[in-house]
């Protein structure tokens, strides 16, 4: 046929939506450095800046959920989009690389900073090489991080059980594994938020308070996006949606879960247990 490819890739349509996701991303960092600094407009940037984003991902998200249906997604097409995704998930590798070499820099040495200044934060003694700096309070590791420890390995055994049932056309037990999964993904953010709560120590307190929150808290993030992941893919999966044999979105969906289930035991491990 003269009108049809002769080959196996995919060439997209015009899209706005990376533009568009583009802003939506500017405009959620500049309302979050506004509400981080107290500026006046900082909230209400930030949520609109969250809406944005929200709203590219769902409608960018879809057409690519039409293109699968459509049959545009054939072999090699999807070996490029796992592709994707390992080097997406390598990224965030990276972010949590930054993060624990924070912690461990400021663990080790704690009397220096990176500038190879010493601290001085808000009265705080961490001169004599202690760690934690003197007059904070750690948060007890065998208390609530142990608890979502257990959480996150079971739903790593869930979304697995789901796995398995998908490839075996299993829709039941598909269904039931990814509810529970996304149960235990809900359950952990709550008990998260309970922590933080619990906390004695602000995001400002000192170098300790800001590694362990924005290690903690990135994480906290990606567990909220990996459990969204996850209900899309129940939703699609009580629509009979997703086949044994086409279910990039599902796959994807738990490699990032487990990935997030991964880097979680070197939170508890080493910020938790190790750095309390």
């Amino acid at each position: 046929m003269g009108g049809q490819p002769k080959h196996d890739y995919h060439l997209i349509d015009p899209s706005p939506w990376p533009l568009i996701g583009a802003f939506a991303g500017l405009l959620l960092a500049t309302g979050a450095l506004l509400f981080m600094h107290d500026k006046s407009g900082g909230v209400v940037t930030l949520i609109a800046g969250f809406a944005a984003v929200i709203f590219t991902m769902f409608v960018w998200w879809k057409d690519v959920i039409n293109e699968g249906k459509s049959g545009d997604h054939k072999s090699i097409v999807r070996h490029g989009l796992r592709v994707g995704m390992a080097l997406f998930i390598l990224s965030e590798v990276m972010f949590f690389f930054a993060f624990f070499w924070s912690f461990f820099k400021a663990a080790l040495a704690p009397e220096f900073v990176f500038d190879g200044n010493h601290i001085f934060e808000q009265g705080i003694q961490v001169l004599e090489g202690v760690w934690p700096p003197v007059d904070v309070e750690t948060l007890n590791a065998w208390d609530l991080p142990l608890i979502n420890t257990l959480i996150l390995l079971l739903s790593g055994t869930t979304v697995t059980w789901a796995h398995y049932a998908l490839l075996k056309n299993d829709r039941k037990n598909l269904i039931r594994g990814l509810l529970i999964t996304v149960l235990l993904g809900i359950s952990f953010t709550a008990l998260q938020a309970v922590e933080y709560g619990h906390a004695t120590f602000g995001f400002k307190d000192g170098i300790y308070s800001s590694n362990f929150y924005m290690a903690t808290g990135f994480h906290g993030a990606h567990v909220l996006i990996g459990t969204i992941f996850l209900a899309v893919c129940l939703v699609r999966a009580l629509k009979g949606e997703m086949s044994e044999k086409h279910h990039l979105g599902f796959e994807f969906a738990a490699w990032y879960w487990h990935f997030v289930d991964v880097v979680w035991l070197f939170l508890f491990a080493f910020v938790y247990v190790w750095g309390g």
